[in-house]
């Protein structure tokens, strides 16, 4: 069910000047569970009628949960796994995180360069030979300064241009050599070439070498439903679009004409519609905030009557050119209440930007490529009834970390400081956060508004 406010939630009204938080994501979610143990008042704005932001979650009558992406929690911080366990009453799903590639037909397990086994002979070798002579070539040179650069030094030409610089061009919505390297941390698995060589040669599947090897997820209502406990005991304030901020008056305008003042600010607002919004700002910091990156996405979510699609996968990735889309998650693997009995839920990833690749098309007209797609992929069969369709637009999906992020966002971020605006969250920080870290980033700014 999507997570909205109950009529009466009982929640103390806050009226004098406390701190304000724009945004009930997980940065909104963090920074209030933080004041609330400090015993902080605090009230909470947001423009839309639901909770989440970034990380809602709405179920459809037919019985489907969808959230905006694959959100799951996948942190192995003990404090933050109790207090998600706690908002959700224990009532969570956890299991490994099973992740797997699509590439002309074959399903090959994640990460590829540990699993080349099953790949074409002759392709194999190409990509052991490459990494023969890079593993021996770069290892004292300095670090690259563009990600396709760190890609053909890590695994090789072969293995960079048929994979990760075919599927970043996807996702990233443009060319790997307008990318930086320093989003990557542990992202990119590099393994030694004892590590391909087996990988090549055994058919046993190597597992659990990403970032992410293990997962929780909500029982019920989807990832949104690790929210709603703090919203409803909280002074949460929905349909509030903020169109004006006045830092020297500490005072908020809201669209439908009313205004606040605040005490301090926390927002997860993303830099680029926030700066805007900042009554003073000047034009240094505005290009600043034109000139971040970011993509956009359409999801395509189906609801099929048929159970087990995707095995127990729950994220795959798309290598082909050919095939526009980059991503293919399985909701109904990450909880069984998220679809009816007997159904499976699928949700494709189609990436944008405003600055590499526009999106020129309507959402909804890519439900019917997205199905002809995945029936020629073989995921779904012939007789497959689709019992829902829908497509959902994010405006910010991820942050691209292209060449002129870092000056822009040290420019905004210092004019935040002089301002007394404690932005943060993924796109407040402008950062690669998870949902977890993105609570963390909450709770950080939260302890800068109180002084700590």
């Amino acid at each position: 069910m999507t997570p909205r406010l109950p009529s009466n939630p009982g929640a103390k009204r806050v009226t004098k000047d406390p701190i304000a938080i724009i945004g009930t994501g997980f940065a909104g979610f963090g920074a209030g569970h933080r004041l609330e143990a400090a015993g902080s008042p605090y009230v909470v704005y947001d423009r839309n009628p639901y909770i989440g932001g970034h990380t809602w979650s709405h179920e459809l009558p037919e019985g489907f949960v969808f959230d905006v992406g694959p959100h799951v929690s996948d942190t192995n911080d003990e404090r933050i796994q109790q207090i998600l366990a706690e908002e959700v009453g224990g009532r969570f799903e956890a299991a490994p995180f099973i992740m797997d590639n699509y590439w002309q037909g074959r399903i090959v397990t994640h990460p590829l360069q540990v699993n080349l086994h099953g790949l074409p002979t002759d392709l194999i070798v190409k990509i052991l030979l490459d990494l023969v002579v890079v593993s021996e070539k770069f290892s004292d040179e300095p670090p690259p300064a563009d990600y396709e650069t760190w890609l053909r030094r890590s695994y090789g030409d072969t293995f960079a241009e048929m994979f990760p610089m075919i599927y970043g061009r996807k996702y990233h919505t443009t060319q790997m050599a307008n990318l930086t390297t320093d989003w990557l941390g542990s992202r990119m698995y590099q393994p030694n070439l004892a590590q391909a060589l087996r990988g090549a040669l055994e058919s046993a599947p190597v597992r659990h070498l990403h970032y992410s090897t293990h997962f929780r997820y909500p029982t019920e209502g989807g990832y949104a439903a690790y929210l709603a406990s703090w919203a409803g005991r909280s002074d949460v304030r929905l349909e509030h679009e903020v169109v004006g901020i006045v830092p020297a008056a500490r005072t908020l305008h809201f669209a439908d004409g009313r205004s606040t003042e605040y005490g301090e600010l926390i927002s997860s607002i993303p830099l680029p519609d926030l700066i805007p919004l900042i009554d003073g700002a000047d034009e240094e910091v505005l290009a600043a905030a034109r000139r971040l990156a970011f993509s956009s996405v359409v999801l395509v979510n189906l609801g099929i009557d048929r159970p087990g699609i995707g095995g127990d996968t729950h994220i795959r990735y798309v290598y082909d050119a050919e095939i526009p889309f980059s991503r293919i998650s399985f909701p109904h693997n990450m909880s069984p209440r998220v679809v009816p009995d007997g159904a499976s839920s699928i949700q494709v990833e189609w990436y944008f930007s405003d600055k590499y690749k526009p999106l020129t098309a309507s959402p909804e007209s890519f439900v019917d490529p997205t199905v002809a797609q995945l029936r020629e992929m073989g995921l779904l069969e012939a007789d497959d009834r689709i019992l829902v369709s829908e497509t959902m637009f994010a405006k910010y999906a991820n942050v691209i970390y292209d060449h002129e992020r870092a000056e822009a966002l040290a420019t905004i971020q210092a004019y935040l400081n002089r301002v007394g605006i404690h932005s943060s969250g993924r796109y407040g920080e402008w950062t690669h956060y998870l949902t977890d870290e993105s609570f963390i980033s909450g709770e950080r700014a939260a302890e800068a508004a109180l002084g700590c």
